[in-house]
């Protein structure tokens, strides 16, 4: 019996892939640092670890199959529980948006993972992880590629408290990862007015751009580009509820929107995918719990990789959208 383990258990996207995990009928751990909120769980095995603890930390790998970490933010949490997953041999699942966690764990990891004979996957989640596969899908064939941009329309999104520590972190930092000209550049980049064409009924919207997430270090790693870009919808963070609903119930933070767009722009022409939904909360864990569900059947070679080196981004896509966590338009290969 495979046996999955979420560290950030009693957060918000932990609730809801722990839920995901145990309709589909699988074994669960839930993990994290506050054992009594874990108890008043009432769901799996409970096993208690604090970051600074890696012996508690590591008994949480060894007794699972695969770990999804769900407890942000990554610049803090990350290290610790990857580490642990490599050392106790399970494979590992994160929702990690922030690029400088992402790279460590291709820059350092690999040799690990493959000794352990586990796969490592971060920022599998709505930012960053969905975007990678998308760009993957879209530009599957495609020659000659000059740019991909990656465009998030975000609206209503309502943070939990580890989001907004997360943003904060982001939009502070100004040593920043970025892909152009055929390479990773580094540097403070100062974000830029911009306008981009989202399908009707979204239409062009002013962006920030680019905005620091994974994708400019996870869509080279399968696909050949010169350059590589997110942005995000200017209004997302104007809203008034953004970082002022902590405290909301679940329900109401179902309540987002997103239209997420890849455009892929070549020398023989462009083309361009879409996924359309609501609650990007919920599609967050959605994806990670398929991501973590493949994993455990062996569909994944050994090492760390990006969600699209791992899976076949059409295909996973296909499958979460059949699941209702969206609608997907991809290019017409006919």
């Amino acid at each position: 019996m495979t046996i999955f383990a979420i560290y950030g258990a009693t957060g918000h996207t932990g609730r809801l892939v722990t839920a995901d995990l145990l309709a589909r009928g699988q074994d669960v751990i839930v993990s994290g640092r506050d054992s009594g909120a874990l108890a008043t769980l009432g769901q799996g095995r409970v096993m208690p670890a604090a970051l600074d603890d890696p012996v508690a930390l590591r008994a949480v790998a060894e007794a699972a199959d695969v770990l999804i970490h769900c407890a942000g933010p990554f610049t803090t949490t990350g290290l610790p529980v990857a580490t642990a997953a490599v050392e106790g041999g399970c494979h590992y699942v994160d929702h990690a948006v922030e690029v400088h966690f992402v790279k460590r764990l291709f820059d350092t990891f690999p040799e690990r993972a493959l000794r352990a004979g586990i796969t490592m996957l971060p920022s599998v989640s709505f930012y960053g992880g969905l975007g990678d596969l998308l760009a993957g899908a879209v530009a599957r064939d495609m020659s000659d590629i000059e740019r991909i941009t990656v465009a998030y329309a975000v609206h209503n999104w309502m943070m939990t408290h580890g989001a907004v520590e997360t943003a904060r972190l982001l939009f502070a930092d100004t040593d920043r990862i970025g892909y152009s000209d055929g390479q990773q550049q580094y540097g403070f980049v100062e974000p830029r007015q911009a306008i981009f064409a989202f399908p009707p009924p979204v239409g062009p919207r002013p962006m920030i751009a680019p905005v620091p997430f994974p994708e400019a270090v996870t869509v080279p790693r399968h696909t050949r580009t010169r350059a590589v870009e997110a942005q995000l919808t200017a209004a997302t963070f104007a809203e008034d509820q953004a970082f002022t609903s902590e405290q909301v119930d679940a329900e109401t933070r179902a309540q987002s929107e997103f239209t997420l767009t890849a455009q892929v722009l070549a020398a023989s022409g462009s083309a361009a995918g879409h996924l359309r939904g609501r609650d990007l909360w919920r599609t967050a864990a959605l994806a990670s719990v398929e991501a973590a569900v493949r994993l455990a059947d062996g569909a994944a070679k050994t090492g760390v990789h990006s969600p699209a080196e791992a899976f076949d981004a059409t295909e996973f896509l296909t499958a979460l959208a059949e699941r209702g966590t969206f609608t997907l338009e991809l290019p017409n290969r006919a």
